[in-house]
């Protein structure tokens, strides 16, 4: 009975043996997958934080844009009123020059009143 027992206990050792090869393997393979989850979340968060910059770069040049659309929109609102300001001195100066060949053509009748 003794040489029995040994005999199951070296089996009983044996599969032990065999189930801790068979866990240090697996142990191995779940290790492995935890690196390459761990290269994909790296590779994830440095997308993210480029995707992050360039949002803030899009945003940066939408707010420049914005601002160049308001200058512009002044710009051509300063333009307005000078073409405005110029209509204005056109009749302004229209006015006088009717005015001036009245007086012109007053100046004339009198000039001519006189004989030498």
């Amino acid at each position: 009975e003794t040489a029995k027992a040994t005999e199951e206990i070296s089996q009983k050792i044996g599969a032990i043996q065999s189930d801790t090869e068979s866990a240090v393997s697996a142990i191995g393979s779940i290790s492995d997958i935890i690196d390459k989850i761990n290269d994909i979340s790296n590779t994830i968060a440095s997308a993210v934080e480029e995707q992050t910059a360039t949002t803030n770069e899009m945003s940066r040049n939408v707010s420049e844009a914005a601002r160049g659309s308001n200058e512009i929109t002044e710009n051509i609102t300063s333009v307005a009123h000078a073409a405005q300001s110029t209509k204005d001195g056109v009749g302004s100066t229209s006015e006088a020059a009717a005015e001036l060949s009245k007086m012109a053509a007053g100046l004339q009748e009198l000039v001519s009143r006189f004989k030498y």
